[in-house]
């Protein structure tokens, strides 16, 4: 297994895609998470996420059914089920976790020596806001908002078993392709 987190605009889903649509041999697949939220446009149940219900959620959050799992907003849940990763395993597939800091740490807790953990890090704040800006998605607020959380996700990166520094994204792919053929073996 192989969990990925980040801060936000460091190019972690850049890596993580470009490693699984150029190294089909590693075998990678996304773990399919549950949301409470609605479908948006072409989602369907199953392939993006699970829907649930917040009802249906908070049930299965009674019953420890989750490997980590977060209420975003109030009723608005996501999670990782332990079921539907173990399915995955059964089926030969090295499961993917692209997962927020706290979720990839309990993720590691859980698995530990069959779970690789890699934290994908900007090499500054400064280089993060300059990224952020550049998507020109945000408002200032919103980056302000997400720079904030970077720096506070940053200094969970030591209890990740690597760390990547993207400050050139064709070496941080390639550092991140070692590192994940290295663990596979």
């Amino acid at each position: 297994m192989l969990i990925v987190s980040a801060p936000s605009g460091s190019g972690k889903s850049t890596i993580v895609n470009w490693l699984m649509q150029e190294h089909p041999e590693l075998k990678l697949y996304f773990s399919i998470s549950c949301t409470s939220r609605a479908p948006r446009g072409t989602e369907q149940n199953g392939v993006e996420y699970f829907f649930l219900t917040p009802k249906e959620f908070k049930e299965k959050i009674a019953n420890d059914e989750f490997l980590e799992y977060e209420e975003v907003y109030e009723n608005r849940f996501y999670g990782t089920l332990k079921a539907q990763v173990e399915n995955q395993r059964s089926a030969g597939q090295n499961v993917v976790f692209d997962v927020d800091v706290k979720g990839g740490i309990n993720i590691k807790k859980f698995y530990g020596d069959d779970a690789l953990s890699l934290f994908i890090q900007p090499p500054s704040v400064e280089e993060l806001r300059r990224r952020l800006e550049g998507r020109g998605t945000d408002t200032a607020e919103a980056i302000e908002q997400r720079l904030a959380k970077a720096e506070y996700e940053m200094t969970f990166a030591p209890q990740f078993d690597s760390i990547i520094v993207n400050d050139n994204l064709e070496a941080a792919k390639q550092e991140t392709l070692q590192v994940v053929k290295a663990f596979l073996g």
